[in-house]
């Protein structure tokens, strides 16, 4: 029992000392973690036992290990560090980044590990969760809108994941604190730190009764560069991106990006064509990055939850067109041959709801029948048989 214990502590260490050496995603940590185990990766990192690709981003801070420090740390200010070791590790959100293309999105990783603050089940939190992003420079409709859309989800008991920055990012957040909603914070510097410092104590009432999150240690400053891997974050631990407002150059346009590369839908909210700060809004839309959304049932409609089949059960999808039944066939049938389409294309060509097509969507994809690409969902090449016995 005793040995089963240090083993855990030992592994809990490991994971800390890295997650402290790189500060932030690090693909080819993460694939040498897989392939040798995190005790093991981290005894490479010290000695300096590493291919090219981890000299550089190791070289730092290898030498300093702060493990044991960083765990009183969190504890210390009620916090806790969150491995992939845990039962609150929220796997399956993360399970799209790890399968992204590093070469293509370096900054896509999945984190190392996660610090967290608050009262709830991070695993649990994220199980029917909506990011809302936008401009930090938000109008009054803005404002409203977001309250709006915010407060109605989370009285619903979806949780509301925002950044905690100012605009429409702060409003979201209070929005939900309002209804006594969850709400989840992801920070782009250690949990110990507020950012904004202006939003101190909004970040403390979040942490209070929702989620303070970040992949960086405590301690860490924000940079420049925190900001955008943070928003892989964001929208992974969401069913779908929501912009309420946003100017041209916007950073919500980013946390879009990450969604569309998860598969996650990107919705935004139309304003005034007069205003400027809805012209970020209107360029996604216009631009097909995101979907026309007005009002609270329209997002639920998209970003509502799938009521899959569990892998095994009767509801189990055949691995080839020809046996599909149902609505995998209605909707496999709906798909070109060669292009793809947007689950609200396929609502013309097939006698389904939006709900419907997107859960038969994504037992097709389990099955290896259809795969998604920034363009919308397309058939894939039917598996060959491989010739063994």
């Amino acid at each position: 029992m005793a040995s089963g214990a240090g083993e855990t502590d030992e592994r809990r260490l490991a994971w800390v000392y890295l997650s402290r050496v790189v500060e932030g995603p690090c693909a080819a940590l993460s694939a040498l973690i897989e392939s040798v185990g995190v005790v093991e990766a981290a005894r490479a990192v010290r000695e300096c036992e590493l291919p090219e690709s981890l000299r550089g981003p190791t070289r730092r801070r290898r030498e300093v290990d702060t493990a044991a420090a960083d765990l009183e740390l969190i504890e210390r200010i009620g916090g806790r560090v969150v491995t992939p070791d845990d039962p609150e590790w929220p796997a399956w959100r993360l399970l799209g980044l790890s399968q992204l293309d590093v070469g293509r999105d370096p900054d896509g990783a999945v984190p190392l590990v996660l610090w967290v603050r608050g009262p709830r089940s991070l695993l649990k939190s994220s199980e029917r969760a909506l990011a809302v992003v936008g401009s930090r420079c938000s109008t009054g409709y803005g404002n409203r809108v977001t309250a709006e859309i915010a407060g109605d989800l989370a009285a619903q008991g979806w949780t509301i994941v925002s950044g905690a920055a100012f605009g429409v990012d702060a409003m979201a957040h209070r929005a939900a604190l309002a209804v006594d909603g969850p709400t989840i914070a992801v920070l782009a510097c250690g949990v110990d730190r507020p950012y904004p410092a202006q939003h101190e104590r909004l970040i403390a009432e979040i942490a209070d009764v929702g989620l303070v999150v970040s992949e960086y240690p405590p301690g860490t400053l924000a940079r420049k560069h925190h900001f955008l891997a943070r928003n892989r974050l964001i929208a992974a631990f969401a069913d779908g991106v929501l912009v309420t407002e946003a100017g041209l150059r916007s950073g919500a346009r980013n946390t879009v990006k990450w969604a569309r590369r998860l598969g996650r839908p990107a919705l935004a909210i139309p304003g005034p064509i007069t205003s400027a700060a809805s012209t970020g809004c209107h360029r996604m839309i216009r631009d097909g990055e995101a979907l026309l959304v007005t009002r609270t049932e329209e997002v639920i409609d998209e970003a509502g939850p799938l009521r899959l089949s569990l892998p095994g059960s009767a509801g189990t999808v055949p691995e080839t067109p020809e046996r599909l039944t149902g609505d995998e066939a209605t909707v496999f049938a709906a798909l070109p041959a060669i292009g793809s389409r947007l689950p609200h294309e396929l609502t013309g060509r097939c006698p389904l709801s939006l709900p419907a097509i997107r859960a038969a969507l994504v037992a097709l994809e389990i099955a290896g029948l259809v795969g998604l690409d920034e363009t919308g969902w397309h058939r894939k090449a039917p598996r060959k048989s491989g010739g063994r016995s």
